[in-house]
């Protein structure tokens, strides 16, 4: 898995999305999972990239179940 943070403007997003692009080119399974923050250059941003032969589990952890 690749985690990339940083702030909008810094290509945060396009380096997940080469990666992304790569891995897939490569015949592995991808999963990828973008957070924006504000839609203007500074504001924060997340990118979550998994790969592999198969990636089973979703992006977002399942939640817990309260008793």
């Amino acid at each position: 898995m690749s985690s990339s943070r940083g702030l909008g403007g810094q290509g945060v997003l396009k380096a997940s999305d080469i990666l992304a692009d790569v891995a897939f080119s490569a015949g592995l399974d991808v999963k990828k999972s973008d957070v924006h923050g504000m839609s203007q250059r500074g504001g924060s941003v997340a990118s979550d990239v998994r790969f592999g032969e198969r990636v089973f589990s979703p992006m977002v952890p399942r939640g817990e179940r309260l008793s």
